[in-house]
């Protein structure tokens, strides 16, 4: 990531099929007093605070666990089925920051290992890192998860004496591959989570921009298998930087007591951030209330202009490479991005030379996964241009695509 934001201020003209941020043109920095205001009204008129009360809910230290725990609950059960106990949330510093909170409570000495649908976010494998908890990866491929090599790699790592905690994976337009798991494999993949006693760490930071939304693995979650990871830094407010996590599992104590797994990443976020910004928190939570918790409702313009821009991008494609042309892709449900194969290599030179010589920016496939065939692809990304970018930077790919022959 700092070496794509290298490479894009180096080379400002060029245009970025590559970063994931959410469009810029619907940002409106007048929004965000309204957002508190509205936040304000309601801790007054719903929550019952006295002004003094308001100002320490917003300005003072908060709650570990965070002050909008309650909104994020209503807004997982009114976008996403999810019903969940608000003490179950914990709203932190980003997804990043919940990421690291799991991996770091997951991981107690040596023996523990985790496991990853490939291609892999980079962001989950540097979390990783950072806590000393080895991955292994386990195949995605079209289907979103090889169910098959899942379950040998749990029983491969217990022969070796080792403890496969969780697998981590986005069900829906994952980052960086764009596919989604159809339903019969969400259904089969929480049943072999039960069966070799597995969590699953969902991430569903793309799924509000599906054409035809399917119910997440935690909407599903009958046995209290997933632990889902959810942001709203695409669409609520990527400043803010507020993500949250759900964990409504049980943890016995060495002393027979029993806690929400979602205290004891409390506990941990306590010895990390402290707590989230409040005032970061209460303009998400009046963006939520301005649209009776629906982010559906508030992001109607930003899905149009998303499914507008991957529906421009696969058209352009299949015009600037036509059968025969040695060039493929996949082609995603919604979400950010895509995978596209070409036949020569794919690494960080050849990105600062489209960078340089074709004013276009990409992702090399093997920041995400050293698999061979990643080798030869690239993700391209949807979210931050316009239409008629989308199909410049197609036209930029192509004189790229050419220039290697």
């Amino acid at each position: 990531m700092n070496f794509l934001n290298e490479v894009a201020g180096r080379y400002p003209e060029a245009l970025s099929l590559a970063a994931g941020r959410p469009y810029e043109e619907y940002f409106d920095l007048a929004a965000v007093p309204r957002y508190l205001a509205r936040y304000e009204r309601y801790l007054a008129e719903e929550r019952g605070l006295a002004p003094d009360q308001i100002r320490r809910t917003v300005l003072q230290y908060g709650r570990t666990k965070g002050i909008i725990h309650e909104l994020v609950a209503r807004n997982l059960a009114v976008d996403e089925g999810i019903e969940v106990d608000p003490e179950a949330v914990v709203v932190t510093v980003g997804c990043q920051e919940a990421m690291v909170l799991v991996l770091r409570a997951l991981r107690s000495d040596e023996r523990d290992v985790l496991l990853a649908v490939t291609p892999t976010y980079v962001g989950l494998t540097g979390a990783a890192r950072l806590v000393d908890l080895p991955v292994r990866a386990v195949r995605g491929g079209p289907a979103g998860v090889d169910l098959a090599e899942l379950a040998a790699a749990v029983r491969a790592a217990r022969t070796e004496g080792l403890r496969p905690r969780a697998c981590y994976l986005l069900a829906d337009n994952s980052n960086p591959s764009g596919v989604t798991l159809d339903l019969a494999a969400r259904r089969a993949l929480l049943e072999l989570a039960e069966q070799e006693d597995l969590l699953l760490l969902e991430d569903n930071p793309y799924g509000l921009f599906s054409a035809d939304r399917l119910p997440t693995l935690k909407a599903l979650d009958t046995a209290r298998r997933v632990v889902y990871l959810g942001s709203f830094a695409k669409t609520g407010l990527p400043g803010a930087r507020v993500g949250y996590l759900v964990a409504d599992q049980s943890v016995a104590a060495p002393d027979g007591t029993v806690s929400l797994l979602a205290d004891e990443l409390a506990k941990l976020k306590s010895m990390l951030t402290v707590n989230t910004s409040p005032i970061a928190q209460a303009v998400i939570a009046g963006k939520l209330l301005e649209h009776d918790c629906s982010l559906l409702r508030a992001n109607d313009r930003e899905i149009a202009r998303y499914r507008e821009n991957l529906a421009t991008l696969l058209t352009a494609l299949a015009t600037a490479f036509p059968p025969g042309s040695g060039v493929s892709w996949n082609a995603p449900a919604g979400g950010f991005f895509l995978v596209v194969t070409v036949p020569f290599p794919v690494d960080d030179t050849l990105l600062e030379h489209s960078a340089r010589d074709h004013a276009l920016l990409f992702t090399p496939m093997r920041h995400f996964d050293d698999t061979p065939p990643a080798a030869h692809q690239l993700r391209l990304s949807v979210s931050l241009l316009t239409a008629a970018q989308v199909e410049e930077g197609v036209q930029r790919l192509a004189a790229l695509v050419a220039s290697q022959a």
